[in-house]
């Protein structure tokens, strides 16, 4: 067996594997703690499956792919996709990394505490006041402590999620050193842009969704053999939130500052991670 690569999950592996039987090259999915392998039978079929897969990882929900599950799929596999047999919590736990669990999770208390009564306690604890100058940077936890307290249930559901989502991503495939510089960096320097931009009354993961966003989408371009990407569609969608951000219609203060930041983070981060594999590769 010649591995080819790997997925993350089951459903997208089904999907490619229907579309190479219909292009004759026999492959099948070996599930593993961090996704599915991919595995063809014939040496002679490794070249073209390899670009397949690079074009697959590129945009797949094309319809092609679709088409070829309704031609192609058999309708007694026996793979499992996961939350029918293995529950939603564990697939929950099982789609993220420690440091991405523990971010989550941190978020969730500090919005919980916030609403069970203590919110001018956090406020107090957890706010960029007192890393300004004129305190002499001897809180200077305050520049990043920012980025974990929400305001809504919208605000954090939105965050969380889509942490959740893409942390869990670049955490299971890529392991979490990527993902802590992502933490640290996304959380602190658009923190320090949006407080130039509007003083120290603010909060939220954003910066860093903005981050994780930009670095998965363009790392999914620049090295598709990653694991990672992110569909065009959903990389607009966060373009178009982003701009609305600028307007009254979502009807809300946004941390307009740390969006822009946070995303210039993720892609200057991906641009050298990529660029770093490609050298490792020819050298």
């Amino acid at each position: 067996m010649i591995e080819i690569g790997q997925l993350a999950n089951a459903r997208a592996a089904q999907a490619f594997i229907d579309y190479l039987k219909g292009l004759n090259i026999q492959c099948h999915a070996v599930a593993h703690a961090q996704g599915v392998s991919l595995e063809i039978n014939n040496p002679a079929d490794e070249n073209r499956a390899r670009a397949e897969l690079i074009e697959f990882a590129k945009n797949p929900y094309d319809s092609k792919y679709l088409q070829a599950s309704w031609d192609n799929g058999a309708t007694n596999t026996k793979f499992d996709y996961g939350p029918g047999t293995k529950g939603l919590i564990q697939q929950f736990m099982k789609g993220a990394g420690p440091l991405t669990l523990i971010c989550f999770f941190v978020c969730v208390a500090i919005f919980a505490g916030m609403n069970l009564g203590f919110a001018n306690a956090i406020f107090t604890q957890l706010s960029f006041f007192g890393a300004v100058a004129d305190s002499g940077l001897n809180q200077v936890w305050r520049v990043f402590t920012p980025s974990l307290m929400h305001f809504s249930a919208m605000h954090i559901i939105f965050n969380i999620l889509w942490w959740w989502y893409l942390g869990g991503k670049i955490e299971t495939n890529l392991g979490t050193r990527p993902l802590l510089f992502l933490l640290v960096a996304a959380g602190t320097l658009p923190n320090i842009v949006q407080f130039y931009m509007t003083g120290p009354n603010f909060g939220g993961l954003s910066g860093v969704v903005y981050a994780v966003v930009g670095y998965t989408w363009l790392m999914g371009i620049r090295k598709p053999s990653c694991g990672i990407s992110l569909p065009q569609s959903y990389m607009i969608f966060m373009l178009i939130w982003l701009v609305l951000g600028f307007t009254d219609v979502l009807g809300m203060p946004i941390a307009n500052g740390a969006h822009i930041a946070g995303l210039c983070v993720g892609l200057a981060q991906a641009l050298f991670d990529s660029r770093k594999s490609q050298q490792a590769k020819t050298s």
